[in-house]
């Protein structure tokens, strides 16, 4: 865990032998196969693997969305057994409604908060403009470019003051120069909200600038083929040697052809070795 995240206790995760299949069409697939997992309070750990490797899955799992599995999802000591305000969730489509504005979007994720009104009304605020959406609150989401919308998805998801914020892909619909921009302010975000975040995503740049860990998922059945220490400060610049030297590591670990090897954590030494 990161020295400078360890203010909160707020948010850890344990995810033990996780296993999780489907049926289809009378066939049994297996998704994930015994992932165990730690996430320090305050950690952003990027979760990185091939389409089909149970990314998304996971991360539905450990929002509660869905309860039909094997093994233990906990936050806090406390088994996870459904959704719950102590946890947001970003998807890759910003899903806001047309016929509300970004206020009122942002506003739903309040809904069920036990606060006054006032209180929503500061944090409403509070949320916007820490997304940069500042004069937009009252635009509706086909006035927005897809950066502004994934913003005001990415206020909704905050605004409930999470202890964990989960983003599956949330910036893989957008162009390149939007997607770096908004990488930028995440990273920014998350300093500023000094929550726990799990970013899902297929992208090695991202995963890199961003976690403190990459936890790379081999593919079907899912499972931990490795788990990538990410040593450079912050705030972070894309040409930083020790983001580079573990980028190739990453690339390897993906480009290997053997994934049945004991879980491992790779420093950027090891990576550039």
């Amino acid at each position: 865990m990161p020295a400078q995240r360890s203010a909160s206790t707020r948010g850890q995760l344990a995810v033990r032998d996780v296993s999780k299949s489907f049926t289809v069409n009378g066939a049994r697939i297996d998704v994930l196969r015994d992932v165990s997992l730690e996430v320090a309070a305050g950690e952003f750990v990027a979760i990185l693997g091939p389409s089909g490797c149970g990314k998304s899955t996971l991360l539905r799992l450990i929002s509660g969305l869905d309860r039909d599995y094997r093994g233990s999802i906990s936050q806090d000591g406390e088994a996870i057994t459904g959704t719950g305000l102590d946890r947001g969730i970003v998807f890759q489509e910003p899903r806001l409604f047309p016929w509300a504005t970004v206020w009122q979007n942002v506003a739903l994720g309040l809904k069920n908060a036990p606060m006054s009104e006032s209180a929503k009304r500061d944090s409403i605020t509070a949320h916007i403009a820490l997304v940069g959406l500042d004069g937009f609150a009252q635009a509706y989401p086909h006035q927005l470019s897809g950066g502004m919308a994934q913003r005001a998805a990415i206020a909704r998801g905050l605004v409930n003051r999470p202890r964990v914020l989960l983003l599956d892909e949330p910036f893989g619909a957008l162009d390149a120069l939007t997607r770096a921009r908004l990488q930028i302010e995440l990273q920014q975000i998350w300093a500023h909200e000094k929550i726990t975040m799990i970013l899902v995503t297929h992208d090695v740049d991202e995963a890199v600038f961003l976690g403190d860990r990459v936890v790379v998922l081999a593919p079907r059945p899912g499972r931990i083929s490795d788990i990538f220490d990410i040593p450079a400060p912050r705030p972070r610049t894309r040409g930083d040697d020790s983001l580079i030297r573990v980028r190739k590591a990453v690339l390897r670990t993906l480009e290997s052809d053997d994934t049945s090897e004991p879980i491992r954590t790779a420093t950027a030494a090891e990576g550039a070795a």
